[in-house]
């Protein structure tokens, strides 16, 4: 039996990058024989055998397939079902093995390059820092990879696109089995690329083959729409999004606020463009949809629809009144969002009003209803609201 380490931990072990997900391949063995050494392995796997070893993902090889070594004649010597495996991949350079024969020992650092196995681009796709599919019809055997595909350059922003992967990412996204994913799938791959070092390239390349629509179906077309008025904008919406997002780069929730804050210019008159007045009341209902479309999280659809809707009050904060800084402060802190709200603002305008909602939370939570005015029911919410105004304008007075 060999177990090999497959995929993308053995791409960032060769790009001397930390591999945290890891999957392995087991090779010349059958499945009882696996079992046997690894007794407590639970099966998951439908249409070939995949096992689950302490949180540790263990595949059988389909059958059939070519590999082409990468490194010394010692790395040739594996089965050459090994190349099925490979073949069957998404891109080139995740289409690399690396042998394990004292399994979970690994070789020195510095000989994985050496011993390891992949299709005939892997290394130099790898070397060139190219994102290459595996073959003509890898991304169209499942649709997903279109998205994961933006995905991975939002991650490793230092790769390029190869010249086949855009026209075959804009094929496989016009297909039926594109739109028929399960919501989760595409949810789970837009999360990754949120917590990326460069989430708005995610928006750049599914803008670049077409394949917003339908999953980011309400920023189809957002290339085409002036993000607002010169001087304060010169870019598109879709790009203006895109680098707020990477102003957020790396902090999941913000960045998806910053994804769903400005929605509502593509739902704005166009005869009015390159005005956008009224794209916070339009575009809180299309966060809220892209949101449940992706099957995100609860808290995640909130975080959209609040940001569509109050990015731009967040954005005036010194000029509003007392009242309505209570009314957003007391939205916000309800929904847990008062940090992430203005860090979206001052990535969307620069300023940073954070410290100044921070003193009027501040001073609106210690007011409480004197005991005369508590279980009075909204009465109760309405005078409690009165004393917090109150004591911001005192704090506003005071300096």
């Amino acid at each position: 039996m060999l177990i090999c380490l497959v995929g993308g931990a053995v791409r960032d072990m060769l790009l001397g990058r930390e591999a945290n997900d890891r999957d392995y391949l087991v090779l010349g063995a059958t499945t009882a024989q696996f079992l046997r050494r690894f007794p407590r392995a639970r099966q998951v796997g439908k249409a070939f055998p995949v096992f689950l070893v302490g949180g540790q993902e263990f595949a059988f090889p389909r059958e059939g397939g070519r590999v082409a070594c990468c490194g010394g004649a010692q790395a040739c010597d594996l089965l050459a079902d090994l190349g099925a495996d490979l073949l069957a991949r998404d891109f080139t350079i995740n289409a690399l093995a690396l042998p394990l024969p004292d399994y979970p020992a690994e070789p020195d650092p510095a000989r994985v390059r050496e011993l390891a196995v992949g299709l005939p681009h892997s290394l130099a796709d790898l070397d060139a820092r190219l994102l290459r599919p595996v073959g003509p019809t890898s991304l169209d055997d499942d649709p997903l990879r279109v998205v994961r595909a933006a995905r991975f350059l939002a991650r490793m922003p230092d790769f390029a696109p190869h010249p086949d992967l855009v026209p075959a990412m804009a094929r496989a996204a016009a297909g039926a089995a594109f739109a028929a994913l399960p919501p989760e799938r595409v949810g789970a791959e837009v999360r990754k690329a949120l917590c990326s070092p460069a989430p708005g390239r995610l928006l750049r390349v599914l803008a670049q083959a077409g394949a917003l629509a339908p999953w980011l179906a309400e920023l189809a077309g957002a290339e085409t729409i002036p993000a607002g008025p010169a001087p304060w904008h010169d870019e598109s919406t879709l790009e203006h999004t895109a680098q707020v997002m990477d102003r957020l780069a790396g902090d999941e929730l913000p960045c998806w606020m910053a994804l769903a804050h400005d929605l509502g210019k593509t739902a704005t008159p166009r005869e009015r463009h390159p005005s956008h007045h009224g794209h916070d009341r339009l575009g809180a209902p299309l966060a809220r949809a892209l949101g449940q479309r992706l099957a995100l999280p609860n808290r995640f659809i909130q975080a959209g629809e609040l940001a569509a809707a109050l990015h731009m009050t967040a954005a005036r904060y010194p000029e509003l009144r007392p009242a309505t800084r209570v009314d957003l402060l007391d939205t916000l802190h309800r929904a847990r969002l008062v940090e992430e709200m203005f860090r979206l603002a001052q990535a969307d305008h620069g300023q940073d009003h954070a410290p100044l909602a921070r003193r009027d939370l501040r001073a609106m939570l210690a007011v409480t209803l004197p005991g005369p005015l508590r279980g009075l029911g909204e009465e109760s919410g309405r005078r409690l609201r009165e004393l917090r105004c109150q004591a911001l304008a005192r704090q506003g007075a005071a300096g």
